[in-house]
């Protein structure tokens, strides 16, 4: 809450996402995103992955606690290889993943989200951002302390790679909070 709320409200408001809609949520960690995906899409269904199952399920058992009747269902999955069938969602969600991911898992990922995705459906990313240097300097400390957990940013060449991915971007928005950067992209297959 302390450093991504204000770039997943931004997120929702350009993503294109109307209730009644099939969403996918990938890398849904502490729930956050996935929780306000289901507030606005209350008679949609609601997917969500993560690598960790104790993740998975632990967001699974907030969502239903919390929406006890809406259609959502949460499991431990590799983003890179995904277990649904082509054009299954109608938008996908993606929260600081990638800056943990190699740029060939980017890659892969990136194919996943188009093959699951229907045709003019939308991507939604939320990255760190690198657009202000003090931000920047620190992030390099972290990394070096521990970097299984803050990855690398890589939010400068997303764009040409979700080009590559034959993805059009439609938004592209820098945010603030506080000391901490986000860049959230909405993309169409």
């Amino acid at each position: 809450m302390l450093f991504h709320s204000r770039a997943h409200r931004r997120a929702m408001e350009i993503s294109g996402l109307t209730d009644g809609m099939k969403v996918l949520e990938v890398a849904t960690g502490s729930g956050e995103m996935f929780r306000r995906l289901v507030r606005a899409n209350p008679t949609g269904s609601t997917i969500g992955v993560d690598l960790s199952p104790n993740m998975a399920a632990r967001t699974q058992r907030s969502a239903r606690h919390r929406f006890p009747l809406a259609q959502t269902y949460c499991q431990a999955v590799d983003a890179r290889h995904m277990p649904f069938r082509n054009d299954a969602f109608d938008a996908i969600f993606c929260c600081y993943l990638l800056e943990l991911l190699s740029a060939e898992d980017i890659a892969g990922a990136l194919r996943e989200f188009r093959r699951v995705l229907r045709s003019r459906g939308k991507l939604t990313l939320v990255l760190i951002g690198q657009h202000t240097q003090v931000f920047n300097t620190a992030y390099k400390v972290a990394t070096k302390v521990a970097p299984a957990f803050w990855g690398r940013q890589v939010e400068r060449r997303v764009p040409e790679m979700i080009a590559s991915a034959r993805f059009e971007i439609l938004h592209d928005r820098k945010v603030q909070q506080g000391f901490y950067p986000s860049r959230v992209l909405v993309a169409q297959k």
